[in-house]
């Protein structure tokens, strides 16, 4: 049986080829008594700026003699390896009288829909926007002449938000699921080092290829996926659901459906309003909103990895830091090592930003979202839609404050922090597109946003070295953390009263994040096909 040994320190000057000796050292036998290696899992341990290392988990195969010394040995952490038993999917026995639609192609959709097709029961998925390629020219149009398609942009299109973001997949879940989605990935083009490291990502130039791969397997699979095809209603036999309403190039149409997967995202507030006027079950969800934050990379990186900023094998430095303001947590969020704010808005007349990294991260800036919590004292319980509405006036105030053209309000830190409107930039250059305004950003905030992004940034500043620098550059707004609405589902995880709608993903209120989204995607596939037969 293989052994585990955990906690195996390698140098930040020794190249991976070494782990062998490092493992023998650490055991106290020859390195030729190892006699296979391989990594599991790879951490950064940055906590002594002086020390820099990696810590590894591997799994090692040694001769029966040697097992039973290795697991004598003390101070070190080493076990037999867990066996591995696939997870078995369960197949219901109802028969397939109409295809299963799921709406929605961000990481919940398409999960969804790859497990599906996998599995023989050959999925409709329909998209709102546009493939991947088009999508990418639309994106770049947007972000470098400010011409908006609210068809086709950083939000709507195959792959969904996710897809023009830093393509992180780490999460906090623990389901066996999670590996899988990595496996998935990387599978279909992401780079490999996925599957181990700690903290995984894709980078938003190769995450389209892959979310490119996956469509084009659940075509060879039998799977069917119709691009500009928007739901706009719902069909009832009684309670359960039979059928969609979509629009597209072609018109309105009905199709029938024996259950639909709804996994539509956060961004879509037009659908979110059919929902409520189909009398499907929803509440208001709180979330978080705020500004974006950019630094130097190289200030960042001196910052978290002192003396050793800039050597190859660490890359772009990370960082999340969360405090309190005003009985509120503000935080840091979707941090984009040397990255790019960009443009995500999904709809005329909103100012909406996020973060994005190549694979490479390797732009002049970093940044971050530092978001202040939302809930009900601010926009209220009764109405379902009152955060979503919240959120639509919150990125409305950020386009009038930057004056149109989808232009954002940006500031100087050190502006902001002493509450007066910003004249130009120093020596960090705003990097969002198709432009920025200087600005009193927080002109364009609630009181208890303004305060408690300044409240974050000055306590962030006296644990990060430098994030408090004056010529750093505030952007606003950021306001889509995660969904403001939550649909109600039941143990069935189908929609509450509506047998045969299966909310799902980020956009039901149920997930944060491109693997816990896809996660939830698989598990509402996984409820489908435990009761209806295989085709």
């Amino acid at each position: 049986m293989a052994l585990v040994l955990s906690e195996l320190k390698l140098p930040l000057q020794a190249d991976e080829s070494s782990l062998k000796e490092f493992a023998a050292r650490a055991l106290a036998m020859p390195e030729s008594a190892i006699l296979g290696l391989r990594v599991n899992r790879v951490s950064l341990d940055a906590r002594r700026k002086d020390d820099i290392c990696f810590s590894y988990t591997v799994t090692l195969t040694l001769s029966p003699k040697d097992e039973v010394r290795a697991l004598r040995r003390t101070g070190v952490r080493i076990a037999h390896a867990p066996e591995e038993a696939p997870r078995l999917l369960s197949f219901g026995t109802e028969t397939l009288n109409a295809p299963i639609i799921v709406v929605g192609m961000g990481p919940a959709g398409l999960f969804a829909a790859y497990l599906l097709a996998q599995n023989g029961y050959r999925p409709v998925v329909l998209e709102r926007g546009r493939d991947v390629d088009a999508r990418r020219a639309d994106v770049a149009r947007f972000w470098e002449k400010g011409l908006f398609s609210e068809v086709s942009n950083a939000v709507f299109g195959e792959g969904g938000a996710g897809t023009f973001s830093d393509g992180k997949l780490t999460t906090r879940i623990k389901d066996p699921r999670a590996q899988e989605v990595v496996s998935i990935f990387a599978e279909h083009g992401a780079p490999e080092e996925i599957r181990y490291m700690a903290k995984p990502h894709i980078g938003t130039d190769k995450l389209v290829q892959v979310v490119k791969n996956m469509r084009l397997a659940i075509l060879r699979m039998g799977g069917e996926v119709r691009f500009e095809t928007r739901l706009t209603g719902l069909e009832r036999n009684g309670d359960a659901l039979s059928a969609v309403y979509v629009e597209s190039n072609a018109g309105r149409e009905r199709i029938p459906c024996a259950a639909c997967i709804l996994a539509i995202g956060h961004g879509a507030s037009d659908t979110y309003h059919m929902l409520a006027e189909s009398s499907i079950l929803m509440q208001a969800k709180p979330f978080a909103a705020g500004v974006r934050i950019e630094h130097p990379r190289e200030m960042i990186d001196k910052s978290q990895f002192g003396a050793f900023a800039g050597h190859p094998r660490l890359g772009a430095a990370e960082y999340h830091l969360a405090d309190q303001s005003g009985g509120r947590g503000v935080y840091t969020f979707c941090m984009c090592p040397g990255g790019y704010v960009v443009a995500c808005a999904s709809e005329q007349g909103g100012v909406v930003t996020n973060g994005m990294s190549h694979y490479a991260r390797d732009g002049e800036n970093s940044n971050a979202a530092v978001v202040v919590q939302v809930d009900a004292r601010d926009f209220g319980a009764d109405d379902p839609l009152a955060g979503l509405r919240f959120r639509e006036a919150l990125e409305r105030a950020a386009f009038r404050l930057g004056g149109g053209g989808f232009v954002a309000p940006a500031a100087q830190v050190g502006d902001y922090l002493s509450g007066r409107a910003s004249s130009g930039f120093g020596s960090v250059r705003p990097t969002y597109t198709p432009g920025v305004c200087p600005a009193d950003v927080a002109a364009c905030l609630p009181d208890f946003m303004a305060a408690g992004v300044r409240d974050g940034i000055r306590a962030f500043g006296r644990r990060l070295h430098g994030f408090d620098m004056p010529e750093a550059v505030i952007t606003a707004v950021e306001s889509r953390t995660s969904a403001p609405v939550r649909i109600l589902r039941g143990e069935t995880g189908e929609a509450s009263g509506v047998p045969g709608l299966y909310p799902a993903g980020e956009g039901a209120g149920y997930a944060g994040g491109i693997v816990s989204a896809a996660v939830d995607g698989m598990r509402a596939a996984e409820r489908v096909m435990a009761r209806f037969a295989r085709p």
